[in-house]
């Protein structure tokens, strides 16, 4: 039999184990870089495609204010667009950034442009309304709030997800929300992948400069993420894992593959222009993609994710790895088999000629 003294430190070495165990599981957050994929008449025009960051522990308050998120939350998407009320960044929780709707077994497998417009615009009367009234919809020419949500009918993403620290993401909470958050969007470099570049620097300090080659000292999604890569790859602590959220079909064609600067223009039809014009700045162009520009950021045989399981994104790794039930999977497994027929079906996707896309 213990004595009261032992059963004492007994119960004191408990309770201690337990706090240590629980401020373990506190101390580390997830955040993700997601790489999305370029559509429309723009994205053939500019096939760099957009890139955003997601936090699995940090929330909106509201779309320019942040927090930390309260338990059961999903945390949310920060981004840098053109033309939102002359804001440099706005913050969308995940679910409703993926698929304008807070509720994600209302996601249907299938949707039309009416389904995509009727989603939005509930969604954006009821949360966006603080960005302001004169804030557009969006069109051909010009970004607006339609960029914020509703992503996943666009286009297909990557989320490249790493590990953070508590520290480290209220450093970042404190950054944005007491910084100057105002719009000084630059296409060639200040774009959303400079506002991705410079928040990476905050979790891995000084590691993400601009390079002049390749993409001439410009910024884009692929070559940024090309960057986390390389660094997760000398730094196995940071935990790397690429997913996949597919574009879900009907609303429009299928996205095309992000390319870099020096990719765009040596792979597409600018380079018989630009062979005229500049026969040597079209070989060093070539010899830049060559030797610099063509690098491989998509592993095979990725996790799919979907609306009703996100968990892989937004929870730990080790609890990501058994958080799929039976249940789940089936239900996954038969919204991607929609998908890939709807996908495979001739004339069902039509591709529509406005876009929103500006990065």
């Amino acid at each position: 039999m213990l004595s009261l003294r032992e059963n004492r430190t007994f119960a004191f070495a408990l309770l201690f184990a337990f706090f240590l165990l629980r401020a373990s599981q506190l101390c580390w957050g997830q955040a993700a870089l997601l790489m999305e994929q370029p559509y429309g008449f723009f994205g053939t025009v500019n096939p760099t495609g957009h890139t955003a960051i997601y936090f699995a522990h940090i929330c909106a308050e509201t779309p320019i204010q942040l927090r930390r998120c309260h338990p059961g939350e999903l945390g949310a998407v920060v981004s840098r667009y053109q033309g939102l009320g002359g804001y440099d960044w706005v913050a969308i929780p995940l679910s409703p950034y993926l698929y304008a709707t807070e509720d994600p077994s209302s996601v249907p497998g299938h949707v039309d442009r009416e389904t995509v417009n009727r989603l939005r615009d509930l969604y954006h009367e009821t949360h966006l309304m603080l960005l302001g009234k004169d804030v557009p919809r969006g069109n051909f020419l010009h970004g607006g709030w339609t960029e914020l949500i509703g992503v996943a009918y666009e286009r297909r993403i990557y989320a490249y997800r790493f590990e953070t620290t508590e520290a480290q993401d209220d450093a970042m909470i404190a950054a944005l929300n007491h910084g100057t958050n105002t719009s000084h969007f630059q296409l060639l470099f200040n774009n959303c992948s400079d506002f991705v570049r410079e928040t990476l620097n905050y979790y891995f300090p000084g590691t993400f400069k601009r390079s002049a080659f390749p993409d001439a000292g410009m910024t884009t999604p692929k070559q940024i993420t090309y960057k986390l890569v390389r660094y997760a790859r000398k730094h196995p602590e940071a935990q790397l894992t690429v997913l996949e959220i597919p574009q879900v079909p009907g609303y429009r064609r299928m996205s095309r593959s992000n390319k870099s600067i020096t990719e765009s223009l040596v792979t597409t039809g600018y380079a018989i222009p630009l062979v005229a014009a500049n026969p040597y700045l079209a070989g060093g162009l070539l010899v830049d993609y060559l030797v610099r520009g063509r690098y491989h950021l998509i592993p095979k045989n990725l996790q799919v994710l979907g609306p009703e399981n996100l968990t892989p994104l937004t929870a730990g790794v080790s609890t990501a790895q058994n958080a799929t039930s039976p249940d789940m999977e089936s239900a996954e497994q038969a919204r991607h088999a929609e998908m890939a027929r709807t996908r495979d079906e001739p004339g069902t996707l039509k591709e529509k000629d406005e876009t929103n896309e500006h990065e």
